[in-house]
């Protein structure tokens, strides 16, 4: 495994509280862990913390409520946000994104932390939604 391979995939474990294994031969993989973990994640000047909540209003913004379920998730694991400041930001991004979308990130805040009170800790379950979310399979069917 090469140096930016290495890194890329420490950062991508570091952001998600993850634990992700190296996956061969996937272009779409590639990108993402040497480009925007090994390249964007890991530069200076802005905290994990600054960093999470600019993509959490973005996929917010979007309407993604898959990606907000793994930034939410991640957020609470690392301890960067808690779930009362994750539903204040829902209040507060409601009245620039509208009350629909910003009712979906009030909505994934709690049903991320109600299946976080029942959860065990298996980190691999996270990984293998978030790789069956972009891939279509599971870390067992690679």
């Amino acid at each position: 495994m090469d140096e930016l391979r290495r890194k890329g995939l420490a950062k991508m474990n570091e952001v998600y509280a993850w634990e992700m294994p190296n996956i061969e031969g996937d272009a779409y993989f590639d990108l993402t862990v040497d480009h925007l973990f090994g390249s964007i994640w890991t530069r200076p000047g802005l905290s994990m913390r600054d960093k999470r909540i600019m993509t959490l209003s973005v996929v917010t913004a979007l309407g993604l409520q898959d990606l907000s379920e793994v930034q939410v998730n991640a957020a609470l694991e690392n301890g960067e946000l808690t779930e009362d400041e994750l539903k204040e930001m829902a209040v507060f991004l409601t009245h620039y994104v509208g009350f629909p979308l910003g009712s979906g990130l009030n909505g994934v805040v709690g049903r991320v932390a109600a299946k976080r009170k029942k959860a065990s800790g298996d980190k691999k379950a996270n990984v293998n939604e978030a790789v069956k979310m972009h891939t279509g399979k599971t870390l067992d069917d690679q």
